[in-house]
């Protein structure tokens, strides 16, 4: 009752904290005059006047107010835009590292150039980051305009682009790009072999866009770069056919994680089945021989029962396509993870690819939190306050709009079946097109939105279908979807960066219309036309009650929910929003609470009949609310993993980091070699023991093995006082001496990198078979929890030890090399020869599902130049995209798909080997 009162007096917690930034914001508005009086020239000249004033002691905080009019005023006479007072505060959310939560239209991408401006005067790099490769370049370019004209560089990230450009994209001082992208860099430049290869800077400060989006929706998986391993498509096509014929009570379902459970009659049937087919190494089916197979059993299971065509993925041109199930495009070359893609193209009968071994990988989270200052804007934060501050430590405020919201949110309408619920939503879409109102349908799966076009065709109706079978258009098909009359059927809204304005979109009017009219009188006079044209037609709209947007059914998320509805009403226009269930909902049959059921079932509800009620929608509520914390506590324990994988990648990165830098590794090297003496002779001669327990002969063993040496062990234990201590040290000086010999052979400068050489490549190979077997064991660790211990202390402990071993493992595997190496001079080349370079994967992939979210684009999934020196020695032969005029590798057996041996990081077909089709 008090905090009511409380609340009523002085607002909320929210309102108070935007009230105190409006001093500020009367601050900047204080200078306008006085901004607005400068020449362009002397406005350029600003930022050169704040970096002088930085240098000389002043805070980013103290130049603020005259920063932000610089940019509001830079802003309209460069865009044609004024920030607002509401953006102004935004801006300075944005600055001190907070959330912004400002609904859809309100201008975020404008709001982001104030902090993005201010924070990058230091000269130390903005990043800012979009959820896809569209808005990334569309930004970059637009908002671009007004960072050059106040006189700072500009560059993006996004696929296809070679190593040059992304380091010269890295060091200016703004950066635009994806998160797939920068994180993927961040995994890709620590694996390179020479510093100079590497593109990114420190770490300064970010700004995500749709920062839910990146932060919430795809931080359940981690990004992986992955290598290809043996081909195993015989296994799959045979457990699939087992698969097949399998009774469905042998196994349970559970359709909320998507995993799948054998029953004791289960067991023993496929059991049987395995047996018959020959699968089965010994006749235990749970015995560790069998582990591959019961793994791929498992995934061909989940692909034939939980994983549904046109759902979950599409067969486009005899591949699986995923679909994203956030924003319902199609997601070409990512793959699932774990056998469960392969699993899936054998259930479709398209041809099976090669499974990946991880090589790198990291989470979101991890990533996100090197960051020193991180921000973020969406229009929907709120209902994630919570996650943003446990995980990331980032504040939530709420920014007020320009104008008051106009929408009206209508109850949730409920019917008994989907056929009732799609009829009462196609009459409904027909009536408000025949008043000329824009709708808008926002459906949770293609099935769905193929389901109700089929219903509105009935109706005789007029739409737009935006699916992933529809991607390229998808953006032509939103900006004009407030246009009058207009019915567009959408797959989820989250993520489509495009503005739907009342009457059409603008922009998009003249590039549709007059795309190959030449500039001039004529052209000048059909712009003027359609802006007449649109500006009639929105108030023809908004006389019609303005956006109409309908959802079918709702979202596991809220987040999602108020992203549609959101699209209605911006700027103050008018608007309506209603969302549309059935008991045959995923949302009610999986989650809702039998109560809901049970009333809804008893309170003889008629065919085509439909109620609303608050109790309904707070039922809903709570539905969701169910579903947000399930899927938080699956981030929140991705990240409790990663955390500990997390603190050995930074040792380990930090470890080549160091390699890199050093002019010399003899002295790690050295280090390496006396340990791994110490330990051979340690474990021969354990402290304490006696000469007659000795291992003497294994030591022999250990010592030809991993030293390539014979020392004379008879002889030296004729001696009386001879010590485990004393065997150590004239180990060490047979082992120097022929050391220092191999090394007077070689070139000083050429041994130093060989040394480096050996240490960083031995060094990866040893992580990479360190993440297989931390991939292996979280997969079993939580067995460990039917015998009451925590899966996430187990997996720690075990990780500790595991750890411990690389270490071991990894001196004394450089050691040996080192010393088993046969140093000559390098042979030339041969002509047209290259040596083969790896070929790897980049993938975005829950470790629980194997659900990949990533965008594995023609260029940045395959990276050439990171293993040697060619990606150096290509500049000169190489232009961006491999736009030269000859293929010095003609003639070659070259792959098309395969990375070109330039350094490019670009496919063959893509770079090189275009000039020859070119040629």
């Amino acid at each position: 009752m008090l905090k009511s009162l409380t609340k009523a007096f002085f607002g909320s917690s929210n309102e108070r904290y935007v009230r105190s930034m409006r001093k500020t914001v009367d601050q900047i508005n204080a200078l306008e005059e006085q901004i607005q009086a400068l020449s362009d020239e002397e406005l350029t000249a600003q930022t050169d006047k704040f970096r002088e004033q930085l240098a000389s002691g002043k805070t980013l905080d103290q130049i603020l107010p005259e920063a932000f009019a610089t940019v509001r005023e830079a802003s309209i006479r460069v865009l044609g835009m004024r920030h607002f007072d509401v953006q102004m505060i935004g801006g300075i959310v944005l600055h001190r590292g907070e959330i912004s939560e400002m609904r859809t239209g309100e201008g975020k991408t404008l709001v982001a150039t104030l902090a993005t401006y201010l924070n990058a005067i230091e000269g130390k790099g903005v990043h800012v980051i979009t959820v896809n490769d569209y808005l990334a370049r569309r930004d970059a370019e637009w908002m671009g305009q007004l960072y050059r004209f106040l006189g700072l560089t500009v560059g993006v990230i996004v696929p296809n682009i070679d190593e040059f450009q992304r380091r010269d994209a890295y060091n200016a001082d703004i950066t635009y790009g994806t998160n797939n992208e920068f994180g993927f860099d961040y995994l890709r430049d620590n694996m390179k072999h020479e510093r100079g290869q590497m593109v990114q800077r420190p770490f300064n400060y970010a700004i995500l866009d749709e920062v839910d989006s990146i932060l919430v929706d795809e931080a359940r998986t981690p990004l992986i770069i992955s290598g290809p391993t043996e081909d195993k498509s015989d296994l799959y096509v045979s457990i699939d056919a087992i698969v097949k014929d399998l009774d469905p009570d042998w196994y349970e379902a559970d359709e909320k994680s998507k995993n799948i459970t054998w029953t004791e009659e289960g067991t023993d049937a496929i059991e049987a089945k395995l047996s018959e087919a020959g699968l089965l190494e010994t006749e235990n089916l749970y015995d560790v021989e069998n582990t591959l197979v019961i793994h791929h059993l498992d995934q061909a299971l989940r692909a034939n029962i939980m994983f549904k065509r046109d759902t979950d993925y599409i067969v486009k041109d005899d591949k699986i396509v995923i679909i994203d199930e956030f924003t319902g495009r199609m997601m070409e070359g990512r793959r699932w993870s774990n056998g469960l893609h392969q699993a899936v193209e054998a259930k479709e009968g398209v041809k099976i690819e090669p499974e990946n071994q991880t090589l790198a990988s990291i989470t979101f989270q991890n990533y996100f939190r090197m960051y020193p200052k991180l921000s973020g804007m969406t229009g929907t934060a709120a209902t994630e306050a919570a996650e943003f501050w446990d995980i990331y430590k980032l504040n939530v405020a709420e920014i007020p709009t320009h104008k008051p919201v106009a929408r009206i949110d209508e109850d949730d309408q409920f019917y008994k079946n989907t056929m009732d619920k799609f009829q009462a939503i196609a009459k409904a879409i027909r009536e408000k097109n025949e008043i000329g109102q824009p709708v808008l349908v926002g459906t949770v799966s293609i099935e769905k939105s193929e389901l109700l076009s089929q219903f509105l065709d009935k109706e005789g109706v007029k739409h737009a279908v935006l699916n992933a079978r529809m991607h390229e258009q998808e953006a032509h098909i939103v900006a004009q979807a407030g246009r009058i009359g207009s019915v567009t059927i959408a797959t989820n809204m989250a993520g489509r960066g495009t503005d739907i304005q009342l009457g059409g979109n603008l922009e998009f009017r003249i590039e549709d219309e007059l795309g190959d009219m030449p500039e001039g009188p004529e052209r000048d006079e059909a712009v003027a036309r359609i802006k007449q044209e649109i500006a009639e037609e929105k108030e023809r709209v908004i006389e019609a009650g303005g956006l109409f947007v309908l959802g079918t059914e709702r979202h596991e998320s809220r987040r999602i929910d108020n992203q549609l509805r959101g699209r209605s009403g911006r700027q103050g226009d008018p608007g309506l929003s209603r969302f549309y269930l059935c008991l045959e909902d995923d949302l009610l049959r999986i989650f809702g609470p039998d109560t809901l059921f049970s009333k809804m079932m008893n309170s003889n509800l008629e065919d085509g009949e439909a109620i609303g009620s608050k109790w309904l929608s707070k039922a809903i509520e709570t539905a969701q609310k169910k579903v947000e914390g399930r899927n938080y506590e699956v981030r929140k324990n991705v990240v409790q993993y990663d955390d500990v994988m997390n603190d050995q990648r930074k040792v380990i990165y930090e470890q080549r980091a160091e390699i890199m830098d050093s002019e010399t590794v003899d002295e790690v090297v050295l280090d390496m070699r006396y340990d791994t003496i110490n330990a051979l002779v340690e474990e021969a001669c354990p402290p304490g023991s006696y000469p007659e327990q000795w291992k003497i002969e294994g030591l022999k063993t250990r010592l030809d093995e991993v030293l390539g040496l014979s020392p004379p062990l008879d002889a030296w234990l004729e001696e009386d006082t001879l010590e485990p201590e004393i065997i150590e040290e004239r180990i060490r000086a047979e082992v120097d001496q022929q050391m220092d010999a191999k090394v007077a052979r070689v070139d000083p400068s050429m041994w130093r990198t060989i040394e480096k050489s050996v240490l960083l490549q031995t060094l990866d190979h040893h992580w990479k078979e360190h993440l297989a077997t931390l991939d292996a064991l979280r997969q079993v660790v939580g067995l460990r929890a039917h015998a009451q211990k925590q899966p996430i202390n187990e997996y720690k402990q075990e990780a500790f030890g595991l750890f411990e071993r690389l270490l071991e493992t990894l001196r004394e595997d450089v050691t040996t090399k080192l010393m088993k190496l046969d140093v000559r001079e390098p042979e030339p080349m041969p002509q047209g020869s290259l040596p083969d370079l790896p070929d790897f994967l980049t993938g975005h992939i829950d470790p629980l599902t194997g659900l990949d979210n990533s965008n594995d684009g023609d260029g940045s999934s395959r990276q050439a130049g990171l293993f040697g020196s060619l990606a150096g020695s290509s500049r000169a032969a190489v232009g961006p995209g491999g736009s030269e005029t000859s293929n010095p590798y003609a003639g070659m057996e070259i792959s098309r798909n395969a990375p070109c041996p330039c350094g490019s990081g670009n496919k063959y077909k893509h770079c090189h080997g275009a000039v020859s089709a070119r040629a």
